[in-house]
């Protein structure tokens, strides 16, 4: 194993920061879809040309906030995968933190779902207004 069953100060630190990092990040993704979801409501579906485009170019910003946190998702979940037991797992607790381990695993995997969802379904509306606006 990497750290041969012990973990430094500093790389439980980086461990540390990596997984808030990673929960946050999960948290995001839904988050940025409801809100983009909203935007849409509100100017994507608006009469206006200038709410379309303002709409567009919020979502090209959004997208940036939406990959990135995919991106933490899934490079982070390695460490955080790859160390959990030896940095996570509370002794203390046994397996009795296994179930509280599912309902976690099932509500973020249901978190990433969702929002993956949404970006999917504001990508194609957005697609939508693009293709349209050039007509």
């Amino acid at each position: 194993m990497f750290f041969e069953g012990r973990i430094s100060e500093g790389a439980g630190v980086f461990l540390m920061m990596n997984n808030y990092f990673h929960d946050v990040a999960t948290a995001l993704l839904l988050a940025s879809g409801i809100a983009m979801w909203v935007i849409y409501k509100k100017f994507g579906e608006s009469e206006g040309r200038e709410s379309k485009e303002y709409f567009l170019r919020l979502y090209a910003s959004m997208t940036f906030l939406a990959r990135f946190s995919l991106a933490w998702i899934i490079l982070g979940g390695v460490p955080r995968t790859y160390f959990y037991k030896e940095f996570e797992w509370a002794n203390y607790a046994g397996k009795s933190q296994v179930p509280a381990l599912l309902v976690k695993h099932v509500l973020a995997f249901l978190f990433v779902g969702m929002g993956a969802y949404i970006w999917i379904k504001i990508r194609k509306k957005a697609a939508g207004i693009r293709g349209n606006s050039t007509s």
